[in-house]
């Protein structure tokens, strides 16, 4: 038993996160929660200082817990990487967002390691979970960490292990979600699955880098591909007329194999299921390979919100109003329901495409999001009121929050426009319902 191993074993290792987002303070507090004194580093000092004084900033934590650790010590948050000799495992938790030509943008993971490297000691397991193409791991990372002519699965220990966060989703957490672990050397991934191990159930050794890093664009193109297909079967009923799409899904939904069932809507976001495809189309054509199918799948779905757009725009060219003057009600800018994260969220693209096009009486609603900006513009969320609803010419519901009153919006609205389904159990005034793929 070398030495991290017997600190692992006895909750004696020090852990440290960089990067305090979606992905780092869940895994920070669990790790904390565990027993394990843990370091969060954050370059956003408005972070730093919530976390310190004790104020969560992420939904998916749970307060009392998040309370307890910070309370307890157990969890700290700094804005420098001055502490990383004293950690023994560290996590990298940093965003990996694409550039305007949907390249890779793995710069903040290559600032993270530069910053690590010079404070790279002996014993050291470095964790990346920051979502990337294949070979980051070891073409990136660890040719920056041996700068410190440590070697790697000798020395310090370096492996990859995708984070699989999902917003809102109280079933599958940081707690009890599989986890994928490939390391540089068979020592690496023993080391990694190890202190994955204390804080979920089950750890899935793969036998390299790569192999996770492939793994974790596969979960999210399987997504993506999918979604665009109903996208684009929800394109056709409403081309074609007489067919529902959302009727056709559930009617195939009843097969107890070999079908899984994905739906239509205004586009997808969140930070991984719209970019993950241009991350491995990229890394494809290094090797004068085309990824045609996963492209145009991702093409498809970014397509969805400027055909929801044209549907608001059909609408209201039916009015005796100009566009410019029509009064349009958005309902939801998260990017899925019941979580406040609008990254990359097809709803903001919908609000702007409407703004780009002349639109000047644009509202919304969210009762996660108090505030967005659309081309420098500041929108505050307004109430989903009575008399808004009868206000507006057209109400677009773009995220199907559970707190919506569906019933009470249709009651009221003029004419809704439903992107999402999130209408499917109103009764009255199905008349005055324009439903994303209905055939109608």
């Amino acid at each position: 038993m070398n030495a991290l191993e017997k600190k692992i074993a006895q909750k004696k290792a020090r852990i440290g996160v960089i990067g305090l987002g979606y992905v780092g303070l869940p895994l920070a507090v669990e790790f904390a929660s565990k027993g394990f004194e843990t370091l969060g580093i954050e370059v956003d000092a408005k972070k730093v200082k919530a976390i310190n004084s004790g104020h969560n900033y992420i939904a998916d934590v749970d307060d009392k817990v998040f309370a307890k650790v910070t309370k307890s010590g157990m969890l700290k948050a700094a804005a420098d990487y001055s502490d990383i000799p004293k950690l023994d495992v560290i996590y990298i938790c940093v965003p990996t967002p694409f550039t305007p030509n949907k390249e890779p943008d793995i710069s903040y993971i290559v600032a993270s390691v530069k910053e690590i490297a010079p404070r790279l000691r002996k014993g050291h397991l470095v964790i990346l979970k920051s979502t990337t193409f294949p070979s980051t791991t070891e073409r990136y990372v660890q040719p920056i960490l041996e700068e410190s002519n440590l070697k790697t699965g000798k020395d310090y220990y370096l492996a990859f292990s995708p984070e699989r966060i999902d917003p809102g989703n109280k079933k599958w957490t940081t707690a009890n979600t599989p986890v994928v672990v490939g390391g540089v050397t068979t020592e690496c991934t023993r080391l990694a699955c190890l202190v994955t191990a204390q804080i979920t159930p089950k750890v899935v050794p793969v036998s390299s880098p790569k192999v996770a890093e492939l793994e974790k664009l596969l979960e999210n193109i399987f997504r993506s591909v999918n979604i665009a297909l109903v996208n684009e079967l929800a394109q056709l009923c409403d081309r074609m007329g007489g067919v529902n799409v959302w009727e056709v899904v559930e009617a195939a939904s009843t097969k107890p194999f070999g079908f899984m069932p994905f739906y239509p809507g205004p586009g997808i976001g969140g930070h991984c299921i719209l970019i993950d495809p241009y991350y491995l189309s990229w890394l494809a054509r290094q090797y004068d390979f085309q990824t045609n199918f996963i492209t145009l799948a991702a093409e498809t779905n970014e397509n969805m919100p400027f055909y929801v757009k044209n549907m608001v725009m059909r609408e209201i060219s039916m009015l005796p109003i100009t566009f410019p003057e029509a009064n349009i009600l958005i309902l939801g800018v998260a990017f899925k329901r019941d979580v406040d994260d609008i990254r990359h969220s097809p709803a903001l693209k919908v609000m702007e495409l409407l703004h780009n096009d002349g639109a000047k009486k644009i509202a919304y609603n969210d009762p996660f999001v108090p505030v967005v900006e659309i081309d420098g513009e500041k929108f505050t969320s307004v109430e989903v009121s009575k008399k808004a609803l009868q206000d507006a010419d057209c109400v677009l519901i773009t995220t199907d929050h559970s707190s919506y009153d569906y019933d009470f919006i249709v009651k009221n609205a003029k004419r809704v426009i439903d992107a999402r389904n999130a209408t499917k159990n109103v009764k009255a005034g199905r008349s005055k319902i324009v439903l994303l793929g209905d055939g109608k």
